[in-house]
C-alpha cells in the first residue's frame, strides 16, 4: 500500500486545531457533569421526598438507558420543534453533560457512602449543620475515593465527544471526515485521528496517576 505521509503532514495543523475544540467541549461538559453528579450524588445519599426520588431516578434511567447519539439528535434537532432552539456548541455541552452526569452521580454517591457514617455523626455533635458536614467533612474524603473513576469518566467523555460531529461541530472527528472527503485517504486520516485520541486519553491517565500519588502522599 502506498502510505502518504504528506497527507498527514499537510493536514496536521488543522487536526491539532480541531483537537483543541474537542478538549474545550470535553472540559466544559465535564465541569457541568461534575456539578450535576455532586448535586444528585449528595441528594441521593439522604432521605428525600418520593416525588424528588422519582424525578432523579427518571433522569438517570433516561440518560443511561438511551444512546448518547439519540440524545444529541433530540436536543439539537428535536427541541426546536417545541420552540427550544440553541446553537450546536450549547447543544453538545448540554447533551454530554446530562449524559455523563447521570453516570458520574453514581460514582459520587458511592464515594460519599464509603465515608464512615460516624464522622458525620461526630460533626453533628460539634454543632455542624448538614451542609457544613457534607462540604467540610464528607466531600473532601469522598474526592480522594472518586478521583480514579472520575478520571476514567473524563476519558470516556473525551471519546464520546466524537459524536457531536453529527451536529455540525468541527471537532476532531468531523475534521477527519472533512479531510477524508477531500483526499479519499481513509487509512492515513483515521490512523492519525486514533493516535491523537490515544495521546489525549493517555495524558488524562497520567494526570489521574499523578493525583493519586499526591493523595497517597498526603494520606495519614
Amino acid at each position: 500500500m502506498d502510505f502518504k505521509f504528506d497527507i498527514i503532514i499537510d493536514n496536521l495543523p488543522y487536526l491539532l486545531k480541531a483537537s483543541l475544540v474537542t478538549i474545550k467541549i470535553t472540559a466544559i461538559s465535564f465541569v457541568f457533569a461534575l456539578i450535576i453528579a455532586i448535586v444528585i450524588g449528595v441528594i441521593r445519599t439522604n432521605k428525600i421526598p418520593k416525588f424528588l426520588a422519582v424525578i432523579l431516578t427518571g433522569y438517570m434511567e433516561i440518560f443511561r438507558g438511551s444512546p448518547l447519539l439519540v440524545q444529541l439528535f433530540f436536543i439539537y434537532y428535536g427541541l426546536p420543534s417545541i420552540g427550544i432552539v440553541m446553537d450546536c456548541d450549547t447543544a453538545a455541552v448540554i447533551g454530554l453533560a446530562l449524559n455523563s452526569g447521570a453516570y458520574m452521580s453514581e460514582i459520587v454517591r458511592a464515594a460519599i457512602l464509603s465515608v464512615d457514617r460516624g464522622q458525620g455523626e461526630a460533626a453533628f455533635s460539634f454543632g455542624f449543620t448538614r451542609l457544613q458536614t457534607v462540604w467540610h467533612i464528607i466531600l473532601p474524603q469522598a474526592v480522594k475515593v472518586s478521583v480514579p473513576p472520575l478520571m476514567n469518566a473524563f476519558s470516556g467523555l473525551l471519546k464520546d465527544s466524537s459524536l457531536v460531529s453529527i451536529i455540525a461541530i468541527t471537532e476532531l472527528t468531523r475534521s477527519g471526515n472533512l479531510i477524508y472527503s477531500r483526499t479519499y485517504r481513509p487509512f492515513e486520516i483515521y490512523l492519525t485521528l486514533g493516535i491523537l485520541y490515544i495521546i489525549m486519553t493517555y495524558s488524562v491517565s497520567l494526570f489521574s496517576y499523578y493525583i493519586e500519588r499526591r493523595n497517597r502522599a498526603w494520606s495519614p
